[in-house]
C-alpha cells in the first residue's frame, strides 16, 4: 500500500459506533473517506456524522454509498461490522478490495481475520483492537465517552509495511494506537475484558447463580442488565469477573501467549474509570439484536476445550448467553 496524501481512499464498512467514530476521525485528514451505509444512509448523507466527546465535539461529511460498487477499490477498508454480519463479507468486500488494498478489521473477538483469509491474501489483512467507550445514540450521532486506543497488528505474522502505513494515517487523524508484535496474543489480552464485562452485563438478567451453575431456570424472574460500574461494585459479580479473567489467561498461556496476572488488575482499574458504561453486548441485548456469541464467547471456549484447559465459568457463561440469545422476548 502506497500512501498518497491527497487521494488516499478509505471505505468504512459497518458504520455503527466504532466504524463511524474512527472513520470520522480519518475524515478530518486529507483522506477521502466513504461510508457504506444502510438504514442511516439518508441521515448521514444529509447531515453528516456528529461525534459528541468530552475531548471536543466535531462533525464530518463523509461520502456516502449504499452499494460497495458505488465506492470501488479503496486503499484501506475498515470493517466495523458486528461479527454476526460476517457472512456478508463475500457480498460487501470484493468490490472494495484490489491487490494493493489493506483490510483492517476492528471487530470483537476471535475468528474474524480467519474468515477474511478465505477471501483475500493474509498479507492484506490487519487486525485492530479498540479500547474505547462509544455509543451510537441516534443515526449519524456517536457519543464518545472515554479512551480510544487501537492496537494494530498484522494477521499471521509480525507487523510489516502495511501496519506502519495505517499507523501513519492514524497519527494524522490523532487516533491513539500501539503496534502489536503478536496480534493473536493481543486478541487474548482483550478477551480478558470482553468476556467478563460484555458477558456478565447480559447474564446478570438471569442472576449470579446462573453463571455459577450454568443453569437458567425456565421460570426465572428477569433481573436488570448491569453496567460495568455495577458489576465492579458487587463482590459476587467481581469474583466472577476475576474468575473468568483467570480462565482466559490460562487458555492464552496454553496457546503460547505469555500474559501475566497483572493484566487482570490493569483491566479492572481501567474499567473503574469508565463510570456506568454499557458494553456493546448489553446494548445489543437491550435492543433485541443478535449477540456476538461466536466470536466473543463460543470460539474462545472451543479453543479452551481444544487446548484441554478447564474453563468451567466460561462454559457456564456460554450456556447462559446462548440460552438468553434464543429468547427475544426477554
Amino acid at each position: 500500500m502506497t500512501v498518497r496524501p491527497e487521494n488516499f481512499k478509505v471505505a468504512v464498512v459497518g458504520c455503527g459506533a466504532v466504524g463511524s467514530y474512527y472513520g470520522a476521525k480519518l475524515a478530518r485528514t486529507s483522506a477521502v473517506v466513504h461510508f457504506l451505509l444502510r438504514s442511516d444512509y439518508e441521515v448521514v448523507r444529509r447531515d453528516g456524522v456528529r461525534i459528541l466527546s468530552r475531548r471536543g465535539d466535531f462533525e464530518v461529511r463523509p461520502r456516502c454509498a449504499i452499494k460497495p460498487e458505488e465506492i470501488g477499490v479503496a486503499d484501506l477498508v475498515i470493517i466495523g461490522l458486528k461479527t454476526t454480519a460476517n457472512p456478508e463479507f463475500r457480498r460487501l468486500l470484493p468490490p472494495l478490495v484490489g491487490p494493493h488494498t489493506t483490510i483492517l478489521t476492528l471487530q470483537n473477538g476471535l475468528g474474524n481475520e480467519e474468515q477474511l483469509e478465505r477471501l483475500f491474501p493474509r498479507e492484506q489483512i490487519l487486525g485492530g483492537l479498540c479500547f474505547v467507550c462509544l455509543n451510537r445514540v441516534q443515526p449519524g450521532v456517536i457519543h464518545h465517552l472515554d479512551h480510544g486506543l487501537v492496537m494494530l497488528g498484522q494477521y499471521g505474522g509480525p507487523p510489516g509495511p502495511r501496519v506502519k502505513e495505517v499507523a501513519d494515517w492514524f497519527s494524522r487523524a490523532e487516533i491513539p494506537f500501539q503496534i502489536s508484535e503478536n496480534l493473536a496474543r493481543a486478541h487474548w489480552e482483550k478477551l480478558t475484558w470482553n468476556i467478563p464485562f460484555n458477558g456478565l452485563g447480559v447474564a446478570a438478567v438471569a442472576g449470579c447463580e446462573a453463571v455459577e451453575t450454568g443453569q437458567v431456570p425456565a421460570d426465572f424472574q428477569r433481573g436488570p442488565c448491569l453496567t460495568t460500574d455495577q458489576l465492579l461494585a458487587d463482590g459476587r459479580w467481581l469474583a466472577l469477573i476475576r474468575g473468568l479473567m483467570k480462565e482466559v489467561l490460562a487458555v492464552a498461556r496454553a496457546l503460547g501467549h505469555h500474559l501475566d496476572d497483572s493484566v487482570m488488575e490493569r483491566q479492572i482499574q481501567r474499567t473503574g474509570s469508565m463510570g456506568p458504561y454499557k458494553a456493546s453486548t448489553l446494548l445489543d441485548f437491550e435492543q433485541g439484536r443478535p449477540l456476538e456469541l461466536d466470536s466473543l464467547f463460543n470460539e474462545p471456549f472451543r479453543q479452551a476445550r481444544a487446548a484441554r484447559v478447564p474453563a468451567p465459568l466460561l462454559q457456564n457463561l456460554c450456556q447462559v448467553l446462548n440460552r438468553l440469545d434464543c429468547r427475544p422476548g426477554l
